[in-house]
This record gives C-alpha cells, structure tokens and sequence, in this order.
C-alpha cells in the first residue's frame, strides 16, 4: 500500500477561513510542496528541512486518526498542506465517504489529480504576486476540468497589498463563475510571536474599504478567523 507524507493530523476544530469557515474540521496537512511563497504559514510542512517531522503513514493508518479525532462521528475533512495534490488522497476520499464523512481540499491549482472529482469541496487558491510565485494559468485550468464533478469548486486570494488586489480581480475576471473568497493576509507566521489583532483588525478594514470603495460585490471578504483565536499556534 502507497505511503502517504503527513505533517500533521490534528482537530476537530473549526475551519478558520474561506467557503467552510466556521465548519468543524480534522485536517490532514500534507508535507511537501512546490511553492515557496515568501509569507508561507506553514513551513513546517513545506520545508524539506522538515522533513524528519514528517511521517510516512498508510491510507488506513491516516483514516484511523481521523475516526480517533472525530469519535467516529462524520464531519468534514480538510486535506491541506504544503500541497495535498503532490499525492494521492483518493482512496481516504473513498473509504471516508462510505462511512459519510466529507472532503474538502485547499491547493493552488498547479497540480491537478483526479480525485478532485471526488471532493465535496475544492478550494483553489491562486498565489498572488506578494507570494513570489507566478501561476500557471494552464494548470489551473486543468484543475477545474479535473474536480468539474465537485460538488463545490471555489477560488480563495491573501491580498497584502494592492497590487495583490488589482491581481484578484484580474483572477476574477479570467474565472467569473468561481464564487470567490478574499481575506488579508498575515505577515507574522513565528508561533512564537503574538499577533497583533489591531493590525489584522485594520487590514481586513482596509480590505473592505477597497472592495465597497470599488463597487466590487462578487467577493466575499472573510478574515482568517483561526488566527484570531490562536494566533499562529499549530495544531489548531
């Protein structure tokens, strides 16, 4: 049976942004990616340097700490990253929807695979130009026509700036079926640091103020609301 690289399992808890915000969730963070955005939240899980915290675990090992999490009791797993799409999640996605759990996926959209499909919900999170990382449009496409079987595709942006808000809406214009989610993004990832809420209060002001200033109604802007409550402490 083929191995699956885990970073962490962890939950339940709640979805703390996007589409499922506020959804009790287990997340299964992958390691391993091939982005290296310069803001990353979760190095530990992308950052071959990491690589020993990493555990080499089968589909039906990674299934039993989920029903440990959860008690048995379905709910929605997260599959997250690094990113999830570099392996193969679908026979989790199989055995879990038997016992009526539910499957949701967060990846830029640079890898496409066709248990996508299978998913409850993608979420596809383009990297916008603070990143440091350049979309592959074509790619991206090909992840659409990957998951069209979905039951819910979505598109979610961290802006930091405005040229990240002027990239948005060029995104949302090249795919204006996408519902689509936008949330300030946060600089200061050290778990050790605590986050200011006045300077996440203020972007998410400044965020909104530009959308409505804008006439800009299709988006929907959210905070990251995990960060709120846990600052940038894993595992939550």
């Amino acid at each position: 049976m083929s191995q699956l690289r885990i970073a962490e399992i962890f939950g339940p808890t709640i979805q703390g942004e996007g589409a499922l915000i506020g959804e009790p969730t287990v997340f299964v963070r992958t390691g391993g990616c091939d982005y290296r955005c310069v803001w990353c939240d979760s190095l530990h899980a992308v950052d071959p340097a990491f690589r020993h915290t990493w555990s080499a675990m089968t589909t039906d090992a990674v299934w039993a700490e989920i029903t440990r999490l959860s008690k048995g009791n379905p709910l929605t797993v997260s599959l997250s990253g690094g990113n999830p799409a570099i392996q193969d999640f679908a026979p989790l996605i199989v055995k879990g929807h038997t016992e009526g759990y539910r499957f949701a996926c967060e990846t830029q959209g640079s890898i496409s695979r066709p248990w996508f499909a299978d998913l409850d919900t993608l979420v596809l999170s383009p990297k916008p130009p603070s990143s440091g990382e350049t979309v592959d449009w074509d790619a991206f496409d090909a992840c659409l026509v990957a998951a069209k079987e979905a039951a819910h595709i979505v598109m979610k942006i961290v802006i930091f700036d405005d040229r990240d808000y002027d990239w948005a809406k060029m995104a949302a214009d090249r795919y204006p079926t996408l519902p689509l989610y936008l949330q300030p993004g946060n600089l200061e990832v050290d778990p050790a640091v605590p986050v200011d809420l006045q300077d996440l209060s203020d972007k998410l002001l400044w965020l909104v103020e530009k959308v409505m200033a804008d006439c800009w109604f299709a988006p929907k802007v959210l905070p990251q609301l995990h960060v709120l409550l846990w600052g940038n402490k894993r595992g939550v």
